[in-house]
């Protein structure tokens, strides 16, 4: 049960900075407490924990012109940061995990500034039809957070710019433009700033948990653990890791999310084993990739190791992937 509830803000739009203070505020996550996490980067495209940042991305351009890749720990799918969005955290231990309650605040921001909202489906939240918030999740050792958007005034073209969505998934969501599927809260109230919405959710975030917030001192964090974290964000390594020289590469999209297999395939057997993926489950990939390796390279054992390494529909989806293959 939340006893007690806290704010950080923050000014700074690094972010590899930001998403560092981010997994902190997550380890450091106190029994019966829920911290919102306010904060904003400069012209980001932040990727979801198992995606390949060279498909979900023009990496060039954005470096050219000044930007940031950076990856987050949930899954879900590339979205773009600029400072006319406002990003949120809300950080809390397991048991005191309460997705509706804490999308409510968003509701209820919106309310007391005269815009109607609606939750859409598992992770967005919706004005007119019109997503303006986006929601990914993540779980470490007993402590959970979940995160997103708010699209304030984003620039929609910079937007399109970076992000590189694949066919597949242009021909799952159609071939609409961005605009008419997103919609910045300035039009619908074109008086709002960052600041405003700030200062809506934190308002909010008091009204729906009924408590009044103790806001955070950034100065008491732990700088060394911190710094570690900051070069791990923004690290090659991190951002990019290792695309497989592979004999086997296949991809499809279903349901839960698009996917993409890699095997590196020596002597008969998978020696390792890649998967991408938007799907919002950020376990998923890493559960696919530690059943696959070390099998050896047969249909039947390969499917037999996925439906018992990552049991359920994607796992079953990738069965069915790998049956299409000629293996």
């Amino acid at each position: 049960m939340i006893k007690n509830i806290q704010i950080y803000r923050t000014d700074c739009t690094n972010p590899y900075r930001n998403l560092a203070v981010e997994q902190y505020l997550l380890e450091t996550a106190a029994a019966d407490t829920c911290t919102l996490y306010l904060w904003q980067n400069r012209r980001t495209v932040v990727i979801g924990r198992n995606q390949n940042a060279w498909k979900e991305c023009r990496t060039t351009q954005l470096e050219e012109d000044g930007g940031f890749l950076a990856r987050r720990l949930s899954g879900g799918g590339a979205v773009f940061h600029d400072l006319g969005n406002l990003n949120f955290t809300f950080l809390v231990n397991k048991e005191d995990y309460d997705l509706p309650r804490q999308l409510s605040v968003i509701v209820e921001a919106c309310r007391l500034m005269g815009i109607p909202a609606e939750l859409s489906g598992r992770n967005d939240v919706l004005s007119g039809g019109r997503k303006f918030s986006g929601n990914a999740f993540y779980e470490h050792q007993g402590k959970c957070y979940h995160h997103g958007t708010l699209l304030v005034d984003v620039d929609m073209a910079e937007m399109s710019r970076y992000l590189s969505p694949s066919k597949a998934k242009l021909a799952a969501k159609g071939v609409e433009s961005v605009r008419s599927r997103v919609v910045n809260l300035r039009e619908l109230k074109p008086d709002l700033t960052i600041l405003e919405m700030a200062e809506q959710m934190e308002e909010a975030f008091q009204r729906v948990y009924g408590l009044t917030a103790r806001r955070l001192d950034g100065a008491n964090f732990a700088p060394d653990r911190i710094e570690a974290l900051t070069l791990r964000n923004g690290s090659w390594e991190w951002l990019y890791g290792r695309a497989l020289h592979c004999a086997l590469e296949c991809s499809a999209r279903f349901s839960w999310g698009e996917v993409t297999l890699q095997l590196s395939v020596e002597e008969g057997s998978v020696r390792e084993a890649k998967v991408y993926t938007d799907a919002m489950d950020w376990a998923f990939a890493a559960e696919a990739e530690r059943a696959l390796t070390g099998r050896r390279f047969r249909l039947e054992e390969l499917q037999e190791a996925l439906r018992t390494g990552c049991p359920g529909q994607a796992g079953e989806d990738l069965c069915g992937l790998l049956a299409e293959q000629d293996i």
